[in-house]
């Protein structure tokens, strides 16, 4: 899993681990077929005061169960916009909420 400021005719575009506030793109590629077909990405944000992340937001995808390459983008279903500066954990769940992938990124002001 890794974020790039979009996805354009020739892949990722911009691609890096910190980030201005506003939409990005969340890619996801794997060697074998992900067998996903109803997931969600979820936003887990720092908290800086109890040194600990908190959930901050979700949003809900469907894919085919046979892609190994995904990207989730402000095009998609649901706008995938980080809003507020900070640490953000990301995760990719499955439809039992089991993590398949997650990162980490930093967004600035």
């Amino acid at each position: 899993m890794f974020f790039c400021e979009k996805y354009g005719r020739n892949g990722e575009v911009g691609v890096s681990d910190r980030f201005t506030t506003g939409y990005l793109t969340v890619v996801v590629k794997a060697d074998y077929a992900m067998g996903l077909d109803d997931f969600a990405i979820q936003l887990d944000k720092y908290n800086y005061r109890k040194a600990e992340f908190e959930y901050y937001k979700k949003f809900y995808y469907t894919i085919d169960t046979d892609m190994k390459y995904v990207y989730f983008s402000k095009n998609d279903e649901s706008d995938m916009e980080f809003e507020d500066p900070g640490i953000f954990r990301v995760f990719l769940l499955d439809d039992r909420d089991r993590t398949v992938a997650s990162a980490l990124i930093e967004i600035i002001p």
